[in-house]
């Protein structure tokens, strides 16, 4: 079961999430804040699998809400659902620690899976806020990576995790660990959300 805190300041907002997260049989709804300081201390109290958050709110803003709960709570994935693709937001908020960034008119189903890819150690992203990352951001392209490395960089920037890389690969999910640990240290990255970041902006998931 993956615990959820759904933290928005619209209460029509926080309750179509509460009636589409009450109907699904893995997923359980533990709370829901109004703010970011709210919602730090509800993941303190409750503590949720996955945060869903918004990043315009009273009090204290998704993106530093994010970064406390994140420092506090390194085990929790937060999910940014807003209405807001433009680069400093998408950046913002990823470097502050959330794991996903999805739009607020994605359909249900699309949250529902980013939500469970989330809890699953995955990187959740709107197809739509690539434009502002490759905007944003220009990493270096010259970076050697081995062809193993690019095949795993790849399908981490699709979305898929460790084990289902291995089977994809037909390799040991500790091999994909030890490919991952290298390509982190060639791009400069040190978690698996900036790497399939780097790996969008360079080009590398469409190869």
């Amino acid at each position: 079961m993956i615990r959820v805190l759904v933290v928005d300041d619209h209460r029509v907002v926080r309750a179509g999430l509460e009636t589409l997260l009450d109907v699904v049989a893995d997923i359980e709804l533990v709370g829901s804040a109004a703010d970011g300081a709210q919602a730090i201390e509800m993941a303190g109290s409750l503590q949720p699998d996955v945060v869903l958050m918004d990043l315009s709110m009273p009090v204290m803003d998704g993106v530093e809400a994010t970064r406390r709960i994140m420092a506090a709570h390194p085990q929790m994935h937060v999910v940014v659902l807003t209405s807001f693709a433009d680069q400093r937001r998408v950046i913002d908020a990823i470097d502050a620690g959330a794991n996903g960034y999805i739009l607020k008119d994605a359909d249900p189903q699309a949250l529902l899976d980013a939500i469970r890819a989330a809890a699953e150690g995955g990187v959740p992203l709107d197809p739509r806020v690539a434009p502002a990352l490759l905007a944003q951001r220009r990493a270096q392209t010259s970076v050697d990576l081995t062809d193993r490395e690019l095949e795993v960089l790849r399908l981490v920037g699709q979305g898929l995790l460790n084990k289902q890389i291995a089977r994809r690969l037909d390799i040991a999910e500790k091999t994909v660990k030890t490919h991952l640990t290298s390509v982190f240290r060639r791009i400069g990255v040190t978690d698996r959300t900036q790497a399939a970041l780097w790996a969008e902006r360079n080009g590398i998931v469409g190869r």
